[in-house]
């Protein structure tokens, strides 16, 4: 038995040994040395009572996030998973499961919300709790129910994009390496990370081909890309600039393109309120405006659901105007006479 204070906490950390189990290492969620040996003492109780009589055991926030993280090790939120964990580590640290309930959710929740967080944020953050203790209720039997977490009111998405000519003002004013990389994502519609990261062994010019490996894809599902005249014409002034990424500046990769040159570039070009992902929402939006079906938008534009491409319909009032036409003039063929004669002598 013992305490010990770590760099990466305020609290004071437990590390319990039962005869026959496990050592248990967590912190104690009080900065309180007297406050700690109580805890300590406590949990020591609780455990010679599981192990001895058979009780129950009651499991902490930590040892969740540590099964939740190890499980899901593969999933690509899993940096972002991380950082929220640090955040909630504050307030849920040292806290046994069945006592995280709906009055201590709404305090993390708020305390979320105090920082200036968005709800959008808020949300991401708290449906992270929501997916652990789901876990720890119906897959590994540590709780009888879970608490429902409340989700919090968000904004539509907000559709912005830019004109061919504003496009073209864009690009002038932009540095060679980033006007490459902005005609490339207006030719393809690829997100930033899918630009930034594309390498040679993704391309093929002789069939005006590139993809978009699953494991790098957002909805994970591979996304063939092909290429245009104008995005072949881009890739073959890129070739021999870099050995494995087809996006280089001065022999190096480029991983941040919306720093100061890219403002300043808007500044110039007179852009407001623009940002780099909206150059895939300028993709998507001149396809449908040049009548692309959703259909073909969507599995262009690698969304796993469909209902992500709903936001450009009205953008494309070409694809309904298609399926009038096919029943336009109708009425005066032998088909249309034919329906009109059997409504007549029904």
């Amino acid at each position: 038995m013992s305490l010990y204070k770590r760099k990466d906490s305020p609290y004071w950390w437990v590390k319990l040994s039962v005869a026959g189990q496990k050592p248990i290492q967590h912190s104690t969620g009080t900065t309180d040395k007297q406050a700690a040996k109580e805890y300590e003492a406590k949990r020591l109780n609780e455990l010679w009572q599981q192990t001895r009589l058979g009780i129950a055991p009651k499991y902490i926030w930590e040892q969740a996030v540590i099964r939740y993280l190890h499980e899901m090790q593969h999933n690509k939120s899993r940096d972002c998973d991380i950082r929220h964990f640090r955040w909630l580590s504050t307030h849920l640290e040292g806290k046994y499961l069945n006592d995280i309930n709906r009055t201590l959710i709404e305090r993390v929740t708020t305390a979320r919300k105090k920082v200036g967080a968005s709800n959008a944020t808020v949300n991401r953050c708290m449906g992270l709790v929501s997916r652990v203790l789901h876990k720890a209720a119906f897959e590994w039997d540590w709780l009888d129910k879970a608490v429902k977490v409340r989700k919090l009111a968000e904004p539509k998405e907000r559709l912005r994009f830019i004109t061919y000519d504003e496009a073209a003002r864009l690009i002038s004013e932009l540095p060679l390496h980033l006007a490459a990389m902005v005609k490339f994502s207006l030719a393809t519609g690829l997100r930033k990370s899918n630009v930034t990261g594309l390498l040679w062994s993704q391309v093929n010019l002789v069939n005006r081909m590139a993809w978009v490996p699953a494991d790098k894809a957002k909805g994970g599902k591979a996304i063939p890309v092909p290429l245009s005249t104008e995005a072949m014409d881009i890739l073959r002034n890129e070739r021999f600039k870099h050995a494995t990424h087809v996006f280089s500046y001065r022999g190096n990769t480029v991983n941040q393109t919306n720093g100061k040159a890219w403002r300043a570039a808007l500044k110039r070009a007179g852009i407001a309120d623009f940002r780099w992902h909206d150059l895939r929402h300028t993709w998507a939006s001149w396809q449908a405006q040049n009548g692309m079906s959703l259909l073909f938008l969507k599995e262009l534009g690698g969304w796993a659901d469909f209902d992500m491409v709903q936001k450009y319909a009205h953008l494309s009032p070409s694809h309904l105007a298609e399926q009038v036409e096919r029943v336009s003039g109708m009425i005066e063929t032998g088909k249309g006479k034919l329906a009109t004669n059997q409504l007549r002598h029904a």
